[in-house]
């Protein structure tokens, strides 16, 4: 199986986005690291493979893909016989919509927290807005109210099984505790589904940040 190249940071969460579904499907990846305090990412070698200058992108024996998701949906289509992406047109539309739910309904609010209340300090060494952050956690609690009901109905947001759709949802979400939120267990079938996610093997194996891996 080829190395997969990985260029991004070994702390930001898109980074390990990528990384966690390598590691669920035990593909090798070397981690190539961009240097944001240098600018490497508005470089114009980087710019010419990422031309957002955001991390991560990928390098696949020459095929360079970027969008956290897209690499995920092309790693898992790469990989069928793990089901990440169901192939039968009605499940890979509940699949979709459950997908879509964590862009639309999930990923915005989340996204805000973890800005102002750790990456902000993170990467720029300023305190976060307290209004954003009690803005945008009051819309993710309502959001959150709907996951709840969806996942009293079956074990994940698309069914019975784990796909992709799921795994999107972290690193961000742990990231709100470390904001000092405890948002994501304070409803009973949210609390169950996302610590059974932040205890998979592959989103501790990057506790630390991180690493290239080439064996499992």
């Amino acid at each position: 199986m080829a190395t997969i190249k990985l260029y991004g940071s070994k702390h930001a969460p898109c980074t390990r986005r990528v990384a966690t579904i390598l590691h669920e499907l035990k593909v090798p990846f070397e981690l190539v690291e961009v240097n944001f305090g240098e600018g490497e990412h508005q470089s114009p070698a980087y710019l010419e493979k990422q031309p957002f200058g955001q991390i991560p992108y990928i390098d696949d024996q020459g095929f360079i893909l970027y969008e956290t998701r897209a690499i995920c949906r092309y790693i898992a289509a790469k990989y069928p016989a793990s089901g990440l992406v169901p192939t039968e047109p009605k499940a890979n539309a509940i699949f979709e919509q459950a997908a879509c739910a964590e862009l639309t309904n999930f990923d915005p609010s989340v996204n805000k927290v973890v800005f102002e209340t750790v990456l902000k300090l993170m990467f720029h060494g300023t305190a976060a807005d307290a209004a954003v952050v009690e803005a945008q956690l009051a819309i993710l609690e309502k959001k959150l109210d709907a996951y709840d009901v969806i996942l009293s109905k079956h074990r994940y947001i698309a069914g019975e099984s784990l796909m992709l759709a799921d795994l999107f949802h972290i690193p961000y979400a742990p990231l709100l505790a470390t904001g000092g939120s405890d948002i994501m267990t304070q409803k009973p079938n949210v609390a169950k589904s996302y610590k059974e996610l932040i205890a998979r093997p592959s989103w501790l194996a990057y506790e630390g940040g991180v690493t290239t891996t080439t064996t499992y």
